[in-house]
């Protein structure tokens, strides 16, 4: 880690800029229609695949760009600063690395080219459940081994882009939790190709925003044994190591719908004239923005350290969570004044800032709670006493 600045290689700004390009190709009206017909991108990623971007973190020798975690925070920043919702599929790169770092050489040659294509789409995560929440070792979705299968059953809920997916990851208890010295063993990862697959009901969730939610029931639920992720029983241990990734990638969504709330801000405010003078004009309407637009640079550093030590290999678990902390809370400040600042506008769908403003706010809530990430800092960065 020698080199800590925060310039971009020229082909890290190359890369930037086309991606930017390519999603100015999808203006606001696209996903305005999306947005109040609760309809998935299909166009918008189906590009985004056939481009690579999608494959950035997958290495060359599966068919993917073999890029660094930095590369892959452009690329998400870049979809959501031009106007879009990089939640349609920003999964598949932080999914894709629980295969890469733990499936058998065999998984990743079957899985891994085909996903760096877009011949399978891999973007369902099913991990949380309705009576757990954000306490993973209490899930209750089990897997049972009966010969050369898995017998699944139980309940998930808020899991997304299901039905836009080949394959899902999925966290199942496959020994009860009375049966093991720690809570947190007796969880495994299963790569599950979800095509037909009986047993398993999906029911759409009509949300707050466009995110292709959905609630899962498996009844019994058959998927071969050669679904499992590395060894039976270390599942949460292979999840735990796939959400540094999150949380940067995560960040970097954020950071983008700060950067679009400002320019948006900023253009509306400087040409809106009232009172015989642009409303940018007013310390009132300037200094929110100005504000907000700090919050995001400072964010961007966090967000930016924590990436460079990804790719060095360097843990990064404080850095990655104090990201996705910052940039949320930046893009929710910047979105508050944006809509601030075009007043009543903020509040039509024909502006997108009301759009932006509900996407935006999702990331104060997950991948992880904005109150469990202070609850970490204070008890693994500042050594305090365990809060819950």
């Amino acid at each position: 880690m020698k080199d800590m600045t925060f310039t971009l290689t020229e082909e890290q700004r190359a890369l930037k800029t086309a991606v930017y390009e390519l999603c100015k190709q999808y203006p606001p009206e696209y996903w305005r229609e999306l947005d109040a017909k609760r309809e998935y991108p299909e166009a918008f990623v189906s590009e985004l695949t056939k481009a690579g971007y999608l494959a950035a973190l997958i290495p060359q020798e599966y068919g993917g760009a073999g890029l660094g975690m930095v590369e892959a925070t452009i690329i998400l920043e870049e979809i959501n600063h031009a106007g879009g919702n990089a939640a349609a599929c920003h999964a598949q790169m932080y999914i894709m690395g629980t295969v890469l770092r733990h499936g058998s050489a065999e998984q990743k040659k079957q899985y891994l080219p085909k996903i760096a294509t877009g011949e399978l789409r891999l973007q369902a995560f099913g991990v949380t459940e309705p009576n757990s929440g954000s306490d993973t070792t209490k899930l209750q979705t089990t897997a049972v081994r009966q010969g050369d299968r898995y017998v699944v059953n139980g309940q998930k809920m808020f899991i997304s882009r299901v039905l836009q997916s080949d394959l899902m990851l999925l966290l199942a208890r496959t020994t009860p939790v009375d049966q093991v010295k720690r809570k947190t063993d007796g969880l495994s990862v299963f790569l599950i190709d979800i095509r037909g697959l009986k047993g398993l009901e999906v029911r759409p969730l009509r949300m707050m925003m466009n995110h292709s939610t959905n609630a899962l029931f498996f009844d019994n639920a058959e998927i071969p044994s050669s679904s499992l992720i590395g060894q039976e029983g270390k599942g949460f241990s292979y999840i735990l190591d796939g959400m540094n990734a999150e949380r940067i990638l995560v960040a970097s969504d954020s950071l983008g719908d700060g950067r679009w709330f400002i320019e948006k801000a900023v253009a509306y405010s400087s040409q809106r004239v009232i009172f015989g003078r642009p409303i940018g004009a007013n310390q009132g309407v300037q200094f929110p923005i100005a504000k907000a637009h700090m919050s995001v640079e400072a964010a961007d550093l966090m967000r930016t350290k924590a990436a460079r030590l990804f790719d060095a290999g360097v843990p990064c678990g404080p850095e990655a969570n104090m990201a996705k902390y910052l940039a949320a809370e930046a893009a929710w400040e910047a979105g508050n004044a944006c809509i601030d600042a075009h007043g009543g506008y903020g509040y039509a769908e024909e502006y997108d800032v009301e759009r932006k403003f509900r996407e935006a706010r999702l990331y104060k809530t997950a991948p992880i709670n904005n109150n469990l990430i202070m609850a970490y800092v204070g008890e693994h960065v500042l050594g305090m006493p365990r809060s819950y």
